[in-house]
């Protein structure tokens, strides 16, 4: 066979291969159109499937909480709940300013009292001055006789000093029955028991020192005892007895700043 006809042949070969192939994809198109014939052995997937979204998803965290503030002072209620706003006032400070024309300082009245309002000496400074004796104007309730009784400074301070640090515990910052209630004096004229009273006119002229060591400040008011916790910067709210207690330890403070008499 010469070269023509070998070229001839192969040319021959490759029209009729390309002729079959034309032939398989034309039957393999028709078959998919009439659902009788077999489908190809085959099959082509054109493009990958597509992943389906489920039903549902998984709920979002809910935010954080804001932030609290360090030191609230107003407090509003939640405004679907019933009720008005309330407000929640700080606890004021028992420091308040003066009236007009009035001044911490007063004329001193007696050896053992300071300038100030309610204020008095410490015991160190009394007793270096030789001030050891501390008296106090009375009057009998019943033959209404006025006259001075004198206390002996450290023996009546001691004997004050030793009930409170051996009742201090049970008072739950309230005064006792004996200090709401005080014995009085006997009337040195008359003789009368329990009923010589301690004379108490305006409350700048009050002898404090006088009524602790005679254990007598229950004889005064309760706006008396307010007017001593006012100036000495203690809180001055509250019942008799509260007050009361306060100006016990206040003016034990005064003569021992170091002694057992913290509120």
């Amino acid at each position: 066979m010469n070269d023509f006809s070998k070229f001839f042949k192969d040319n021959n070969r490759e029209e009729e291969h390309d002729e079959w192939l034309t032939l398989k994809l034309s039957v393999g198109s028709n078959n998919s159109h009439d659902p009788n014939l077999p489908s190809p052995s085959v099959p082509i997937q054109l493009e990958a499937p597509h992943h389906q979204e489920p039903y549902f998803s998984m709920p979002s965290p809910p935010p954080p909480p804001p932030p609290v503030p360090q030191n609230p002072i107003i407090c509003h209620q939640n405004s679907d709940s019933a009720g008005p706003s309330r407000l929640v006032r700080a606890r004021r400070s028992p420091a308040q300013a003066l009236k007009q024309g009035k001044t911490e300082t007063v004329p001193q009245l007696y050896p053992w009292a300071t300038t100030r309002r309610a204020m008095v000496y410490n015991l160190d400074y009394l007793l270096s001055n030789g001030i050891d004796k501390i008296s106090g104007e009375v009057q009998c309730k019943r033959c209404e006789k006025q006259y001075e009784i004198e206390y002996d400074l450290q023996q009546k301070f001691m004997e004050v000093a030793l009930f409170i640090s051996n009742n201090k515990h049970t008072m739950h910052d309230r005064a006792p029955s004996v200090w709401m209630n005080p014995v009085l004096p006997s009337c040195k004229f008359c003789g009368e028991e329990n009923c010589v009273k301690p004379i108490i006119s305006k409350k700048r002229t009050i002898n404090w020192l006088f009524l602790l060591l005679g254990q007598l400040l229950g004889c005064c008011k309760l706006s008396a005892l307010k007017y001593f916790c006012k100036h000495t910067k203690n809180h001055r709210t509250g019942a008799k007895d509260r007050v009361l207690y306060l100006s016990y330890l206040g003016l034990c403070k005064q003569l021992d700043p170091k002694g057992p008499f913290d509120v």
